[in-house]
């Protein structure tokens, strides 16, 4: 009797939505929204969207309220539905940027932010989350030449300073990443300029000094992006694999997305033979870079731990094939080729490999004597 009762108040419920005109159910969405009813919100947004499957604002309202909720792939969804109907909308464009951003789509969001700085090369906004999508994604080249105009326009923006110094570090442009983090530096001890000192002494190799001014960065801010990936990689780099590991596990902790944390400890977890762990976080990584060679081997050298030599074979066979000088791949290649019983194959390749390192010799021989 209670089901009954209750079934005929759904029906008389849904009768007298139905009864209501469009815009009074439009109107009782934006008053739930602009209240911060959110789920009243998002079920009156879908509810007036059956009648005007048209309306561009009241689908653009709904993928914002669906990503206030953090659903951000329903969001997307809203967004591009609004976009087919109003194709050249700026701030519906910036909101799904924003969208994939969030939900850690960074080649997704990196895209369209992209497409969006084109369209208006003077927003603030789009600059910003541009430039740490490609910051993110190992874009340093495209970081400097986004910035640099815009940093000498403001000499006082510590944001863009920041994202550039550590774009110019990274690239190895030294004397102009300097100069960036010497005026970082006038504004007293930070967070950010300890991160910038302890990058330039981690590409120097100078690996205790790297460690003692990331360890002071980390204490500074222990939120700060990418403090602990790049610990966890001098630390890597000195050999202390367990330190490693735990600065990896702090840096993903709070950014599940950044690429190096999720690379270098795939590669512990596989030392480790926790194979299923390590592909986890390859496979995220990929969503940050797609295609990323480095990240490929990896897969590779899992599927050939795993016995699955056919699939090793071919992951091999495709990052050499994108590039012939990498040497490690050309090893495990002929491993697999071996152990498929391809010995002429794997024969093939322990020359190339002969012969890249013999080059690789040579060119140190020709550095040490210059």
């Amino acid at each position: 009797m209670h089901r009954f009762a209750a079934a005929a108040l759904l029906v008389l419920s849904g009768f007298a939505c139905a009864q209501q005109a469009p815009e009074q159910i439009l109107q009782e969405a934006v008053t739930a929204h602009r209240a911060g009813n959110l789920d009243a919100a998002i079920r009156s947004y879908r509810a007036y969207l059956t009648v005007r499957p048209e309306a561009v604002d009241a689908r653009s309202n709904l993928g914002a309220a669906l990503a206030s909720t953090g659903r951000y792939s329903e969001a997307i969804t809203e967004y591009r539905e609004a976009l087919k109907r109003s194709p050249h909308n700026f701030a519906i464009s910036l909101n799904l940027s924003l969208a994939y951003y969030k939900s850690d789509e960074i080649a997704r969001a990196a895209t369209e932010l992209a497409a969006l700085h084109r369209e208006q090369p003077g927003n603030r906004q789009v600059i910003l989350l541009l430039g740490d999508c490609w910051l993110r994604q190992g874009e340093d080249a495209k970081v400097i030449e986004l910035l640099t105009p815009v940093e000498r326009q403001d000499e006082n923006d510590l944001a863009i300073a920041y994202m550039l110094g550590t774009a110019l570090l990274r690239d190895k442009q030294m004397e102009v990443g300097q100069r960036i983090l010497d005026r970082i530096l006038r504004e007293g001890d930070s967070a950010e300029a300890r991160l910038l000192l302890g990058t330039a002494k981690l590409n120097a190799l100078e690996y205790p000094d790297a460690i003692a001014d990331l360890r002071k960065a980390a204490e500074l801010n222990p939120h700060l992006p990418d403090v602990y990936s790049y610990l966890g990689r001098a630390e890597m780099d000195s050999g202390d694999m367990a330190a490693a590991r735990t600065a990896f596990e702090k840096e993903l902790a709070q950014n599940p997305v950044d690429f190096e944390s999720n690379l270098n400890l795939a590669v512990l977890l596989k030392q480790d033979e926790d194979y299923a762990g390590a592909r986890k976080l390859l496979d995220r990584a990929l969503l940050v870079r797609p295609g990323d060679l480095r990240v490929l081997y990896q897969v590779g050298s899992i599927e050939l731990a795993e016995g699955k030599l056919e699939q090793a074979r071919a992951t091999f066979e495709g990052v050499i094939k994108q590039a012939p000088q990498f040497v490690e791949a050309h090893i495990s290649l002929a491993a697999a080729y071996y152990r498929l019983k391809r010995k002429e194959d794997g024969d093939r390749e322990r020359a190339v490999v002969q012969k890249l390192k013999a080059a690789q010799d040579a060119r140190e021989e020709r550095g040490k004597a210059q």
